[in-house]
């Protein structure tokens, strides 16, 4: 299946405002997610190509991982303890993997007052629908350079603006076949109050 989004030059692809894709990573191959504007998330899934029931896990990961600050290093696991992705190169070093998708609801509970979005959520379902990935498959995401800070003392958490500038990115290793979903963050407070596109690659 070919790339999902907006060919730009020298094999870049982009990932339109508030939408998502959904692609093809083969073992050995290097997925680099770039904020080209910055301050903007990106909501990351991973399937097993094999078999889409084997999908990326919170949980295990932060299980295996011994931490909740994921960078350079760092692998994402799946729900049935394999490695899926390896962080390679890391230019931020602030991203999440505690949020879920937003998606409608998301947006009749914290932005009552806003147009409703179908979100991240509606926006994955759509594009991995092509490979067999039904809505209620999708998990919690690898929220891409989302900037979510927990205090130590009373776990109340905090959606603040991303930390990423433009041109920062972060690079993934594939330790297996896989489908990705990525998308432009839809959520409000996520991206600091704007939206704007996200640019990914190949390598390998």
């Amino acid at each position: 299946m070919p790339l999902q989004g907006q060919a730009l030059v020298s094999g870049t692809v982009e990932i339109p405002p508030r939408s998502g894709a959904a692609f093809v990573l083969e073992t050995g191959q290097t997925l680099i997610v770039t904020d080209p504007g910055g301050q903007q998330v990106a909501d990351l899934l991973a399937y097993a190509k094999d078999d889409v029931r084997e999908v990326v896990s919170n949980g295990r990961t932060f299980d295996y991982e011994e931490t909740i600050a994921l960078t350079t290093g760092n692998t994402l696991w799946s729900n049935r303890s394999n490695r899926m992705l390896t962080i390679v190169e890391d230019s931020v070093g602030r991203h999440d993997f505690l949020l879920t998708p937003c998606s409608e609801a998301t947006f009749r509970h914290f932005y009552p007052t806003k147009p409703v979005h179908r979100g991240c959520f509606g926006n994955l379902a759509e594009a991995l629908e092509p490979f067999g990935v039904e809505p209620d498959a999708i998990p919690t995401a690898f929220n891409v350079f989302m900037n979510v800070p927990v205090d130590g003392a009373s776990g109340r958490l905090r959606v603040d603006p991303p930390t990423s500038k433009p041109g920062d990115h972060l690079a993934l290793r594939a330790e297996m076949d896989l489908v990705i979903g990525l998308t432009a963050c839809s959520a409000y407070d996520s991206n600091g109050g704007s939206f704007g596109p996200i640019e990914y690659r190949i390598e390998g």
